[in-house]
Order: C-alpha cells, then structure tokens, then sequence
C-alpha cells in the first residue's frame, strides 16, 4: 500500500544550517566538511545567505515535500536512520512504487565547490537515544538495511537510478546525508577519493598505515648465511666423509699418540717429513731441503716424496708424541678428502647424488688401498679429483650437459689451480702423472676451443678474458712451483739404471685380480697367488670386484651416453696399460718414456701406484650406473601415490654403496711406536745413533723431532749409496777403522741403545774398552751409552 505523504506543519521552520557549527568541534566539522561522515562524495548543501528564509526551492522544502519529513525530524522508534519506508518494506517494493508512479530519480549533480566547514547538518536522535544508536558498526547512518532487505536489492534500486530525470520532475530530492531519494529509492554512492584534495588537512589515519618491513642486519644476514652453509649438499658430504674415514680406519683414533696404521716404519719417516718441514719454514726457510737426516748429504729432504703441502701442519707442536698424533688426524682426513673429492668430481660430471657416493666411495675404499695404508704419499691423493671438478665448475663444463657458457665462473678455476699446486707439494709419485693428465687436458680444451671458435665465427671469447687470465697464470704457477722443487731433486744421487729399478716393480697383468693381505675379505682367499708376485706390497692391485661389476653394468646401462663410455672404457685400458709398467711391451712406448729418465728421488719407479686413474675411471663408470638405476627407479615410484620411492626401493639404490665398504674392509694393524730414549733429548750432533738399518733409522728419525740435531742415520724409499757404505764401514764399532770413518764425515757423537742392539752386531759395543781408541765413552742411563769421538 502505498502511505499518503503527511503534509508538514505550517509552523515548522527548516533547522540552521549553521546549528552543526556551534554543537561540534571546529577542527571536526572542518574535516566533516571535506569528507562527510556518511562516505558522500556529493557537495554540501550551500550555506543559507543571511534574511533568507527556506522556501519553496530549497532543499528543505522538497524533502518536505516528497517525503513530508522536515530535514530535523527523526525516524520513529525502531527505524534505522536514513530511511524513507516502513518497517519490513524492502528497496525492491520502493523502486515497484516508483515505477508504476511513473518517477524516475536520480542524484543531483553539483559541480565540485570548497565547502565551508560545518555546512553538512548532522542527524540528531530522539530523545533518550544514545549517538549512533540504532545503526550497525562499522556502517554509516545511509548504508544500514531494513528489515527484510536482500543484499541485492540496493544494487537494483541503484541501476534503476540511472536514468535522466524528467523535466519538470519534483519528486527528486537530496537528502541531509548527500544521497538522492525519490520514493524510497536510493542510489549507490561512489568510492571514496584515493588522494586527498589540495588544501586538504593531512588524514590522522596514515599513523596507522602499513610501514615496510625492516630487513636483516649484517649479524642477521652473516647468520643466515652460515646456516644455510651449515646444511648444504657439500657440507653434508664433508661431515659424511669424516664420519666414513673415522669407521673405515679405526682404531686409528683410538690411541693416536701411541700407533702407527699398517707398521712403525715408513710412517715414522713420513711423520718426520712433516715435522721438519713445518720447524725449517719458522726457523731457516734457506736450510730446507738439508735436512738433520742423512747428514752430511745435501739436499737429503729430497729423498722421496717431500709432503711439503703439510707444513702448515707441522708448525703446530715438536716432538715424537706430536708428531705421531699429528700424522694419525692427516692419515684420516687423507682418507676424507679422498672422498669429498671423488664426490666432487663425479657430481660435477653430471652424475646423480647417490650415484656420486657410491663412485667415491668405492674410489677413496678400494682395496688396493689397502696396501699402500701405510704411505700417507700416496694415500693424499684427495687433492687430485678436487681440483679436476674445480676447474671443471670454472670452465662450466659437464660430461652429461656439455659446455654452458653461463655458468663459466673464474673464482672456482683459481681454486682448482690451487688444489692443484698443492696436491704437487705433497710429491712426485702421484704429482708428476697429475701434471701429465693436465697437460693432456689443457691440450684437448685448447683444440676444442680452437674448433668451437672457428665453426660459430663468433666475436665473443669462448672463455672469456677472465677465464683466460685464471688458466694462464694458474698454469705458469703451476709449472713454476713444479720446477723450482724438482731442483733439489735433480741434485740428488742416483741409485742405478730406472729401467731396471722399473721392471722389478711392474706388475703382471693378473695383479689387478689379486687383492691384498690387509683385505679382510680377499686377504686370505688371494694368499697363494700373492705368493707368485716378485713384490706384493706394490703388485696387489684389486680395486674391487664390486667396482668391476659396477663398471661393466654402466657400459651397457648409464646415464652417459654410448660415445662417451667408449670413451671412458678407453681410457681405463691406457690406464692399465701404464699401470702394467715394463709388463707391456718392456714399456718402451708407454712408461718409460715418461718417467724412465728421471731419478730414483722422484719416486715414480713403482708403475703400480698409476692404479689410482684406473680406479677413478672405473668409479665414474660405475656412478653412471648407480645414477641410472636411481633415475628409473624414481620414474616408477612417481606413478604411485604419494609419488615417491617406497623405503624398499629406497634401501635397494643403498645396496652398492653397502657392497663396496663391504670389500673394503680392513684389517690394517696398529703397531705401538717405540717410546723416544731420553737421551735423544739431550745429545747433540752430529751423531750417529747405533744400532742402524733401513727400518730402524726412520724410527731415529721420528725421535730427533725434538731438537732435530743432525745425525748420519737416515732411511727411507729412497737412500743414496752413502747409507750402505755408512752401515757396512760401522758394523765393527768401536774400532780405529770405524773411528776414523766417522771422523771424516764429521761425525762427533755415536750413541748406542742397548735396549735396540739385542741381535746386531753392536750387541756387545757398550762393554768394549775405549782406552786406546782416544774416545770417551759415558754412560747415561740403563739404556743409553755415549761415545764422543772428539
């Protein structure tokens, strides 16, 4: 039904517009004026001129009479403010009353104008009625719903608003909350301005604006940094590998300052080596290669592998007990490095991660290792694949993906150079073939790049010129550092013929199926054909029937291509055949070549330490397979739900690793290294320390890490003929024959251990008289006898 309009009072005048002035704040009502509290963009109502009355024209009146409200007067009780309808009648049944009216409205327009402040009237409430009561939170007086209303039926009375009011229409109106009404109907009011007018005061609300998040300071940042260092992929191998090198050399820890692994001989030498190198470099740098062994030889640092590369590690500490506790920390991490770099290496190469460890392990673990235990030389070779996947990862280079120009990074090519010159300070025996493969290498990128660069015709450098200036002065330092050590070297005595010294040590080829005696596995069963070997400890070259196993299945299954493990397979047959020494045509072709014209010093003698490439080929070869193996097993897994491997088929890519630690098990013995005789710590030289042979001396030479005094004994892989005469010319001591022998090679103190001379010929030495020989002799202790000479 439709409610007949009330006709107002005549008596009712039309409230001031300047009443909200004097009831609000000066500062509110300034921005009520700017930004009226009910969202209405429209302008306020103009203020009335003084004397004039609201008339007929005025807004005033047409509310009134349109609606029959005045402007001051209030909704009935339990109407929400801003409507113009009974309760319970939607907008929808408002905007049915207008259409069969035959009204359309739609908002006045008036242009944009500075409005005074306080020219918007605000509603007042009834009596009684607290301020905003009776509207919802957080809506204005204009935006509440009537009882019953849709939520769309606001947006349909505000589409019907959009057309033209007719001339002459009187039933538009603007009510006191700047929204047009016409019959109940309201229209939609715009969004707020998103910037504030010139002139405007600035909004208090952007106290509690969104501010940008502070970023990390550099504490912050260094400790994310490490963290996510903490956790990366290499350096969970290198807590891996240290944890693998502990278990597979135990008890090497177990007392590191009393044992030795594998015997008390060479290991004690090479202790030495350590200690003396890192006491010349602070004391006399000039002195290094005269050693206080061999003495009075020159250059006697230079017999055998000089392990230079530990002499920051020999700066730590003097002394046996050091010494000994020293060269057991490098003995394991020898065996580390030897994995991470394996890992490195095989990764690099384009090889999955389980692939990489199963590669490395068997290449750091191989059982021929395991008679070489007692080299830390030739153990320290860790070095050699590290720099290889460096340099690799600098010239962005992968044998599964090629060449990729964008991932060239010079830093990572000057950190190969680097590994790579010290892994030639440790020695000759695996420095001078490394250098031999680089320079094959450096041949090969040189050719390629050559090619590369003729076919494309590109103005751009294949490498780059940063990349260029790395390799050039790695390359000169290199060669550089290499040929200033070889100096002393090629100073040395020679001891004969290589080619003889050669063949004596090359191997048979049925060597590389002989595994060795400290293999727990193969040590036993391979017992009577170690015994056809002319020299065991260097011919027992098993790597492992597991990697040979592993090798042969990636020829025909690997993630690498056909051409490239032709390739590879190639390669580990001209391993091999260097490896075989003189066995392989008397070697004319092959090993003698390059290394039969060097000393005995240089150490390179033994053709069947070259097993080590054959193994790391092998390796690769094998992590080609492992990879593979992963790879389909992950493409099956992926049709499952949840689309991963199952823990089965996850233990199943575990079972090569746990093969190959399996074949290399050990069973190395520990000796206990003979206690240091107190006079050792007293005596000064030079001297000569009785009793003297090959093995004894290195254990003399273990105990001057004390005060390092110069002494005539001296042993090693490699002596000068000097320490044979020097043996058979004191075997009658004391004498005048043996006296006066001493005495020319400058000889002043001879001591004798009588806890050492049971079974030699110096059994008796300590009670023969002296008198007549004019030397004095004194006796220390229980176990120590002195003879001065002078």
């Amino acid at each position: 039904m439709l409610r007949p309009a009330v006709p107002p009072p005549t008596d009712a005048a039309p409230p001031s517009t300047k009443e909200p002035a004097a009831r609000a704040d000066s500062g509110h009502a300034a921005a009520e004026a700017e930004f009226p509290a009910n969202g209405s963009t429209a302008d306020p109502p103009a203020e009335a001129k003084p004397g004039q009355e609201a008339g007929a024209d005025s807004p005033a009146a047409a509310k009134l009479a349109a609606t029959g409200t005045a402007p001051g007067q209030e909704t009935k009780a339990g109407e929400t403010p801003g409507k113009e309808s009974k309760s319970g009648e939607t907008p929808a049944n408002e905007s049915k009353i207008a259409e069969t009216s035959g009204e359309e409205t739609k908002a006045s327009k008036t242009p944009d104008k500075d409005a005074k402040a306080g020219a918007a009237p605000p509603k007042e409430s009834k009596a009684g009625e607290l301020p905003g009561q009776g509207a919802e939170p957080g809506k204005t007086a204009g935006e509440q719903s009537k009882p019953g209303e849709t939520p769309g039926s606001e947006a349909k009375a505000g589409a019907e608003t959009d057309a033209e009011p007719k001339s002459g229409d009187e039933s538009q109106t603007t009510t006191d909350d700047g929204t047009a009404s016409a019959g109940g109907t309201r229209r939609r009011r715009p969004r707020l301005p998103s910037l504030r007018p010139p002139g405007a005061p600035p909004d208090p609300w952007t106290a509690f604006a969104e501010t940008a998040e502070r970023g990390p300071g550099r504490i912050r940042r260094a400790a994310r940094a490490v963290g996510r260092g903490l956790v990366h992929e290499y350096a969970l191998v290198v807590y891996g590998s240290l944890l693998l090198a502990v278990l597979v050399t135990w008890p090497a820890l177990r007392y590191p300052l009393h044992t030795f692994p594998h015997d008390i001989w060479d290991p004690s030498r090479e202790a030495w080596q350590v200690s003396w190198s890192g006491h010349i470099l602070i004391t006399d740098p000039a002195r290094l290669w005269q050693s206080n062994a061999y003495f009075p030889e020159a250059y006697s640092f230079a017999f055998g592998n000089h392990l230079l590369g530990y002499a920051p590690a020999g700066m730590l500490g003097k002394g046996p007990l050091v010494a000994v506790l020293r060269y057991n920390i490098l003995f394991v991490l020898a065996h580390a490095l030897l994995t991470i770099g394996g890992y490195a290496l095989i990764r690099q190469l384009g090889a999955g991660r389980t692939g990489a460890i199963v590669g490395a392990a068997a290449f750091a673990y191989a059982p021929w290792r395991l008679a070489q235990e007692g080299h830390l030389d030739i153990i320290s070779a860790g070095g050699i694949p590290l720099a290889l996947a460096m340099l690799a990862r600098g010239h962005g280079w992968s044998m599964r993906y090629g060449f990729r120009p964008d991932r060239r990074r010079a830093p990572w090519a000057a950190a190969g150079w680097l590994v790579a010159i010290w892994q030639l300070g440790l020695g000759f025996s695996l420095g001078l073939p490394f250098a031999y493969v680089l320079g094959v290498i450096i041949v090969i990128v040189a050719v390629a790049v050559l090619v590369r660069r003729l076919r494309r015709r590109s103005p751009r450098p294949v490498l780059g010129w940063r990349l260029l200036l790395t390799d050039a002065l790695g390359m000169l330092i290199f060669a550089g550092v290499g040929a200033v050590i070889a100096l002393p070297y090629l100073r040395s005595p020679d001891t004969g013929p290589a080619a003889i010294e050669i063949r004596f040590f090359s191997p048979p080829l049925r060597s590389l199926l002989i595994g060795p005696a400290e293999s727990r596995i193969w040590g036993a069963p391979h017992a009577v054909a170690r015994e056809s070997l002319g020299w065991p400890a260097e011919m027992t070259l098993l790597p492992g029937f597991v990697l040979y196993a592993l090798a042969l299945v990636g020829l025909v299954f690997s993630v690498w291509r056909i051409w490239q493990r032709l390739l590879l397979l190639t390669a580990v047959m001209v391993g091999v055949i260097f490896t075989l020494g003189s066995t392989f045509f008397q070697g004319r072709w092959t090993y003698l070549p390059l290394f039969g014209h060097l000393p005995a010093s240089f150490g390179v003698r033994i053709p069947g330490r070259l097993m080590f490439w054959v193994t790391l080929l092998l390796a690769i070869l094998a992590a080609g397979a492992v990879a593979e193996f992963v790879r389909r097993a992950e493409q099956l897994a992926a049709h499952r739900m949840p689309p991963r491997p199952g823990p089965w088929l996850r233990l199943a890519t575990f079972v090569p690793l746990l093969l190959v630690l399996v074949e290399s098990w050990s069973a190395i013995a520990h000796p206990v290294v003979p206690k240091q005789p107190a006079a050792m710590r007293t005596v000064t030289g030079p001297m000569l320390v009785l009793p003297t042979a090959a093995l004894t001396d290195q254990t003399v030479m273990l105990w001057s890490t004390t005060r390092f005094e110069q002494m005539a004994n001296g042993s090693g892989g490699f002596a000068p003929q000097r320490q044979s005469d020097l043996r058979r010319s004191v075997t009658t001591f004391p004498d005048a024959a043996s006296i006066q022998y001493l005495r020319t090679l400058g000889v002043t103190t001879v001591l004798l251990l009588r806890s050492q001379v049971a079974g030699t010929p110096w059994e008796r030495a300590g009670d023969v008289p002296v008198d007549t020989l004019q030397i004095q002799r004194e006796d220390l202790d229980n176990d120590s006898v002195i003879f001065r000479l002078n």
